[in-house]
């Protein structure tokens, strides 16, 4: 498997689960320029399609594939893994940035079925997911499932409810299952970004005047550099990354003449 100059991911096949979120469609654009052909999976169609016209406008290969981590069974998830071994023998990389969050609320008032869904999207379904299409990504010789996760000592507050408990149970699941698949050609890492400009932040704040917060296209090469080969050393890690400052925005004063 060939990497060029420049394209870490040449000649891979990567799915992006939640391709449609922020941090997902940026991933997805970010895979494509360095290589690889994107399997984007969401559940809103015409955000599919948005999406995809983002990818081909670089140049990269793209596939769509719709499907609502809610309402999906293991089977559904077996029919997935169908799909990839057929059409590439094969898959390199898993990019789960999928997420359920509908705003802050005491947990004694949260909607039983809020809360079931929360941890069903945010757990669950990736766990199943994942278990479907590890058969195939151990017929690559070097494939890598990475998780996003959110900081939890920012949604470990009061008030962010069932999301807060799905992403400390999704941030466990890195070094437990990098355990469980040593000795095996797939690795698994996670990946915990700063603050980010996403419509799931803006549920929860109303003004957002965070210095660190940066659009999600600044977190893409992070996704991209775990799903390459340089991630390996990042088995079993979560890595917690922040964007750089920009640059101070320099400002010419006139002169005074006397």
């Amino acid at each position: 498997m060939s990497e060029s100059l420049g394209k870490p991911l040449e000649g891979r096949v990567v799915l992006v689960v939640g391709a449609t979120g922020g941090l997902g469609e940026a991933a997805s654009v970010a895979c494509a320029r360095a290589g690889a052909t994107v399997v984007m999976l969401g559940r809103n169609v015409r955000r599919l399609n948005k999406a995809y016209d983002a990818v081909a406008a670089t140049g990269g290969e793209a596939l769509l594939y719709p499907l609502d981590l809610e309402g999906a069974s293991p089977d559904d998830y077996l029919a997935l893994a169908t799909t990839l071994k057929e059409t590439f023998g094969r898959l390199d990389g898993l990019l789960h940035c999928a997420a359920e969050f509908r705003g802050l609320t005491p947990l004694e008032y949260t909607d039983p079925a809020q809360i079931a869904r929360a941890l069903h999207v945010n757990v669950t379904a990736p766990v199943w997911l994942t278990s479907a299409v590890l058969p195939v990504m151990q017929a690559s010789g070097d494939a890598s499932v990475v998780f996003v996760v959110d900081d939890v000592d920012h949604v470990g507050k009061a008030y962010w409810g069932p999301y807060a408990i799905a992403q400390q149970a999704r941030a466990a699941l890195v070094p437990m299952w990098a355990k469980e698949v040593e000795g095996t050609s797939v690795r698994i890492s996670g990946l915990q970004p700063g603050p980010m400009r996403t419509t799931l932040r803006a549920k929860a704040t109303v003004e957002d005047i965070d210095p660190r917060l940066r659009d999600p296209e600044a977190y893409a090469a992070d996704c991209v550099r775990l799903l390459s080969p340089e991630g390996a050393a990042s088995h079993g890690l979560i890595d917690r990354v922040m964007a750089p400052q920009p640059a101070p925005t320099r400002v010419a004063l006139p002169t005074l003449s006397a």
